[in-house]
């Protein structure tokens, strides 16, 4: 079953957190959370590059079986196999491809529990340099009082500064929430 979280819900649910869960409690078994995690994040990368691994991945015309063979080509030929191979095959079997990229982050998001490790999102205007990345960490890390995983995303609507969001707490340092404040104290003032 999923781990609960520090607020008492769950880092996954539904069928993909089903499935993440179960290849996570059997990795653990088996020793092999971190071999796993490297393959399934091999499995992601394989499908943001292929257009046609996309489509078959969200496509409902294929069979199982052609679902099962394509992407047993697909594991064998970039050499993924073991428990990450054998989980991608029966999830293909089951015609369940569909959700492979939720389980894949509901398993990651749970290694990352067992860890300690704690989720964030990061949203900047552009794109941050090391340096600033490295600082964000940090003052995250602080934060949070944990080790952080960092989620960053660019948003130009927010003009510049940074919004961060860790659990249910979220700091919004942007100029776009800085200059709606003063549009709307300026209107309360006429």
């Amino acid at each position: 079953m999923a781990e609960p979280n520090q607020s008492g819900g769950s880092v996954v649910s539904g069928v993909a957190g089903r499935y993440a869960s179960a290849l996570f409690e059997l990795a653990q078994d088996q020793n092999a959370v971190d071999a796993v995690e490297a393959d399934l994040t091999r499995v992601e990368a394989l499908a943001a590059e292929s257009e046609d691994l996309r489509r078959l991945l969200k496509s409902p015309v294929y069979t199982a079986d052609e679902q099962k063979a394509a992407m047993g080509a697909v594991l064998d030929k970039v050499g993924i196999g073991g428990l990450a191979g054998n989980f991608v095959r029966l999830v293909a079997s089951k015609r369940r491809l569909f959700l492979l990229l939720p389980m894949i982050k509901g398993y990651k998001a749970l290694n990352a529990q067992a860890k300690g490790i704690v989720p964030a999102e990061v949203r900047l205007a552009e794109a941050p340099s090391d340096a600033l990345l490295d600082e964000i960490r940090a003052t995250v890390r602080d934060l949070a009082k944990s080790e952080v995983s960092l989620d960053v995303k660019v948003d130009p609507a927010l003009i510049g500064g940074l919004v961060v969001k860790v659990g249910s707490r979220m700091i919004d340092a942007s100029l776009r929430t800085k200059l709606n404040a003063i549009r709307l104290s300026l209107k309360e003032a006429r």
